[in-house]
């Protein structure tokens, strides 16, 4: 019985690992593609060389865009963080009717296809006079972006003991500076995450933001998406850039998990 267990763990880690390899392969392929010496995408590459970032450094669109991307993300990181985390303390301390149904609107555009949510914002910004502008792409980003840090925060407030701030307001203190002083530090390890996460899903947004952007006012993704029928390895380079900074900030967000499990575990 024992053997038969060890060998269905092992089976299951072996069949997990070909899984992982086959979501991962497709996207580390990417990172040698973009070290090619050759002017088409051939792997493995018969060479190597730095050119395609020094290109992408070097040309205006690729600069625009990439200054269009970070510029929002920056944004949209600091106004769903600062509304994301309300709504989610909103959400644990109302006793409110229908605050499942609040909390399933606010959680709606991650289920809802981001094509039509991508066409019900055109429509908007068409509407607004925001359409290829920075502040249209931010509002249309803080739609996706925002849900992220709602649950993050949420999952953090779920272990929150809430006797903690009641010690601190019978000692004086008053309702910011308990939010500030004991609230918020335990509860950061969900706000890094959720903001991990809502960076990550503004700078690889392109159905809506293809429904935003003009000549002009685009993002990346919508560039690379505008420019890979021309085989230019040059996307490979922007592929690994945003590759390195996605993976960067997952770490961010794991490491700020398990250190916000462990905080929680000190507290009880």
């Amino acid at each position: 019985m024992g053997n038969r267990r060890k060998l269905a763990r092992w089976a299951l880690g072996a069949f997990s690992v070909l899984v992982a390899v086959w979501l991962v392969a497709p996207v580390l392929v990417m990172i040698p593609l973009a070290f090619s010496g050759s002017q088409t995408f051939k792997f493995p590459p018969e060479s190597y060389s730095t050119r395609w970032f020094s290109r992408m450094i070097a040309d205006t669109s690729w600069a625009s865009a990439m200054m269009n991307t970070l510029t929002v993300a920056v944004i949209v990181v600091l106004i769903s963080v600062t509304a994301g985390t309300a709504c989610a303390i909103g959400l644990d301390r109302s006793k409110m009717p229908g605050k499942g149904l609040a909390r399933a609107l606010i959680l709606a555009p991650t289920i809802v296809p981001v094509v039509i949510t991508g066409a019900g914002f055109y429509i908007v910004a068409l509407e607004t006079r925001l359409f290829g502008t920075t502040l249209g792409f931010v509002a249309a980003h803080v739609g996706l972006c925002m849900p992220f840090v709602v649950v993050a925060v949420s999952v953090s407030l779920s272990n929150f003991d809430r006797r903690l701030e009641l010690a601190a307001a019978s000692l004086g203190a008053s309702p910011l500076t308990t939010f500030t002083k004991v609230t918020l530090p335990i509860i950061l390890p969900g706000v890094i995450g959720g903001a991990a996460f809502a960076f990550i899903t503004s700078i690889d947004e392109v159905v809506v933001s293809m429904f935003l952007s003009t000549p002009l006012k685009r993002t990346v993704p919508v560039k690379m998406f505008q420019t890979v029928q021309d085989i230019d390895p040059t996307i490979a380079a922007v592929s690994t850039v945003i590759l390195s900074a996605a993976t960067i900030l997952m770490i961010v967000a794991v490491i700020a998990n398990q250190s916000g499990r462990r905080s929680a575990g000190l507290a009880n």
